[in-house]
Order: structure tokens, then C-alpha cells, then sequence
């Protein structure tokens, strides 16, 4: 789903801005696939290990992703290359996208909060 934003927002930014445009699609959109990848990995290796702080972890890996990415953002809104304003808006329709898919996959994902008694 977050691809297929990016491979949209990177078109709509290619009409719009020409080649700058499109670099500017390609760049947000692999910065977002690539940090929040990353993240579901880490976050995938605590749940294995240590799931009791798996939301803490959650927390501060996407916390940590939004401030890099806002960090972008800000060093990288004056760069001739490409187009600042296709890039912030691919990234903010990525990570929107990456969040929604990532809220309705655990709406939809049973978890156990509570162990059941072992029957003897």
C-alpha cells in the first residue's frame, strides 16, 4: 500500500515538477519504506524476545522516524535537486499510508492479553 502511494504521490510529482519532481517521489518514498522497515524488523525482533515492552519500543520507533524524518524535512527544504514540497507531501502520504496499513492490520490481528489457565 505505502509502494503504491509512492509510485503515485512520484507520478503526480513528476507531472507536476518534471524531473525534480520525480527524484523528489523516488527519494520520499524510499526514505519511508527504508525507515519504517527497519523499524518493523526491530520491532518484530522484540516481540520475540521481549514482548512485554514491545509497546514502549513501538512508541519510540515511530517517535524516533517521525523526528528523522522531520530532521529531512527541514535540512532538505531548500535543496535545488529536486522538489522540496513533492517530497515532504510523498512522505507525509507514505507514512500516512504505512500507519493506516499498520492500524488495520492489528485491528484485524488477534492478540492475547491475558494467558489462559493451563487445564490439568
Amino acid at each position: 500500500m505505502t509502494l503504491l502511494v509512492g509510485v503515485v504521490g512520484t507520478i503526480i510529482g513528476w507531472i507536476v515538477g518534471g524531473t525534480p519532481g520525480l527524484i523528489a517521489g523516488i527519494l520520499g518514498t524510499v526514505i519511508v519504506l527504508v525507515f519504517f522497515s527497519v523499524g518493523q524488523m526491530v520491532l518484530g525482533a522484540v516481540l520475540k524476545n521481549n514482548p512485554q515492552n514491545a509497546m514502549i519500543v513501538a512508541m519510540a520507533l515511530y517517535l524516533v522516524k517521525i523526528g528523522a524524518l522531520l530532521v529531512l524535512l527541514l535540512v532538505l527544504q531548500d535543496a535545488t535537486f529536486f522538489a522540496p514540497k513533492v517530497f515532504a507531501a510523498v512522505i507525509v502520504a507514505c507514512t500516512l499510508a504505512w500507519t493506516f496499513m499498520e492500524v488495520w492490520i492489528f485491528s484485524r490481528t488477534k492478540v492475547l492479553y491475558v494467558e489462559p489457565e493451563v487445564q490439568k
